[in-house]
């Protein structure tokens, strides 16, 4: 029995069964624990800023930093700002309220801006370090980034007194340099912060990270800078999507080497205004997580980026033109070299029409750019297909002429009480195939069936329904007859079945192991 109105599913889900969001990816936290909301949606006014980029290099050398302080001007005794940088000018060293000596940093967050401070220095590989920093404020964050290093940051919840945030961090084996950062966070007022302190064996001469002059996130990768050619042309029948704002953030080559897939499609970038940003914290354009990119593709894999998602606001509707959002995703393809490149349109976004017509001319000029560039659409359905909206999103970018590679349906949460899942995921992808038929009268039905993609949600849904490990052998064995172009499922992290206190941001609430899902879906090889 239908629901009272027609419910095509989507991606945004309860927080009970999303990964934990990484601490900058949210607005002002109620506690100093990241919470466990997920990909739910933002409750905010439209895209906030980002995080700032930081990147700035340290005066050559450090010297005259003391007691073996990496950081160069840690006290801000200077009454200046430099070497540190910070975003859209809303930092400022004052000299009243200091916790040592007669300077501070004052950070000016705001509700679009939370006024990261940072500062670049030189290390050695494969070495401990010691970062500390007083300060004063609400949700003041101390952190390190860097290529090879998981960002290990540390905050406090705030109050009126001086407070000393530590954490420690060890290099990569290839590490040179890190970038030591502070921010304050949305709406929650400005931060002071003296005296830090980063101890351990310094290295040669910081890299200056690329800066765009827009506010950004810190890069934990290098980045491409620039087109160039893509990497081999690695099929990916089977792509998991991968919440990469989850909480720590989700290491992909661990995840693949345990479950035996080649790569992942990485969620999501959405709009800060009109530029793109990873879950409304880091700038694309640094190359965030490329280490991880790098690291899938030495193993043979690759990674589909996507765009969109239920959380944020979608590129599309940011950007006014054609030109500009073109270029926005331009910038992010330049940037990890991308063979594939995925596009989750779904809540407001998906009857857009505007929007989704100024996409669909995007990409057509984005397939000009990079030829070989395989496009694919994350839309709704139910078991009888997709909705009116999903079909007329299909038909706009057939028309603006790009070459679709893909049409990936979210085969979960019908909201059916009863329903067999597993039956109502090969009965989506059939009737879709139909609806392309219709689309794309021309092409052969082996065509046809490769350009349908199928991700169902692993475990329980958010309507307390079941796809489980027989379901996702049934889809597998249909793909293998039909020679479907894609499986996936929502999402990786939940099949890691590492359910902590009760919660269900890491598991899949059902009996399984370890990875079970990616081992089954691993059979499929197109």
């Amino acid at each position: 029995m239908l629901p009272p109105a027609p419910r095509p599913t989507t991606f945004a889900a309860r927080a009970a069964h999303r990964p934990e969001r990484h601490p900058h990816a949210q607005r002002a936290p109620a506690r100093p624990h990241p919470p466990p909301t997920g990909r739910t949606k933002l409750l905010s006014l439209a895209a906030a800023t980002v995080l700032a980029a930081s990147g700035l290099a340290a005066l050559a050398g450090n010297a005259g930093a003391a007691d073996g302080n990496l950081l160069a001007n840690a006290g801000f005794e200077s009454g200046a700002l430099d070497p540190w940088s910070c975003s859209g000018g809303t930092g400022s060293v004052v000299n009243s309220g200091a916790h040592s000596g007669n300077y501070a940093l004052k950070g000016a967050a705001s509700a679009s801006d939370t006024a990261q401070c940072s500062q670049t220095v030189s290390v050695q590989p494969d070495t401990t370090y010691n970062l500390s920093a007083w300060v004063q404020g609400q949700y003041v964050y101390l952190g390190v980034t860097g290529s090879g290093v998981t960002d290990p940051a540390t905050w406090t919840v705030g109050g009126p007194n001086w407070q000393q945030l530590s954490t420690s961090f060890t290099t990569g084996p290839s590490t040179t340099s890190v970038t030591v950062h502070l921010h304050g966070w949305y709406g929650q007022g400005a931060y002071l912060a003296d005296d830090i302190t980063l101890t351990g064996p310094g290295g040669g001469n910081p890299s200056t990270p690329p800066t765009t002059g827009t506010p950004t996130g810190t890069p934990t990768g290098t980045p491409t800078g620039g087109p160039g050619t893509p990497p081999p042309n690695v099929p990916l029948p089977v792509a998991p999507y991968i919440d990469m704002g989850a909480w720590p953030t989700p290491a992909m080559p661990d995840m693949a080497k345990a479950g035996g897939v080649k790569g992942y499609t990485m969620g999501f970038v959405t709009g800060a205004g009109c530029k793109a940003s990873w879950f409304n914290a880091y700038d694309p354009r640094t190359g965030w997580a490329k280490d991880q990119v790098d690291a899938l593709r030495a193993a043979g894999g690759d990674v589909k980026l996507s765009f969109g998602g239920a959380s944020g606001t979608e590129l599309a509707a940011a950007c006014g033109s054609v030109d500009s959002l073109f270029a926005e995703y331009d910038a992010v393809v330049n940037a990890y070299n991308l063979r594939y490149v995925d596009y989750d349109i779904e809540g407001a976004a998906i009857a857009d029409t505007a929007s989704n017509d100024r996409r669909s001319a995007a990409l057509a000029k984005l397939q000009q750019a990079h030829p070989g560039l395989k496009v694919s659409l994350t839309l709704p359905v139910l078991p009888e297909g997709l909705t009116s909206e999903g079909v007329a999103i299909v038909k706009s970018a057939r028309d603006a002429g790009v070459d679709l590679d893909l049409v990936n349906i979210m085969a979960m949460d019908y909201y059916r009480s009863g329903a067999d899942y597993g039956n109502a995921a090969v009965q989506a992808a059939q009737s879709l195939f139909g609806q392309l038929k219709a689309l794309y009268p021309a092409k052969t039905d082996a065509q046809l069936w490769a350009m349908v993609g199928v991700t169902p949600m692993i475990g329980e849904n958010d309507d307390h329904q079941i796809y489980n490990q027989a379901a996702a052998q049934q889809l597998v064995t249909f793909a293998k007859q039909n020679h479907l172009g894609l499986l996936a499922f929502w999402d990786a992290t939940r099949d890691a079945n590492a359910c902590t206190g009760g919660s269900l941001s890491k598991c899949t609430n059902i009996p399984q192991q370890p990875y079970e899902f990616a081992k089954i879906f691993s059979q499929y090889a197109g």
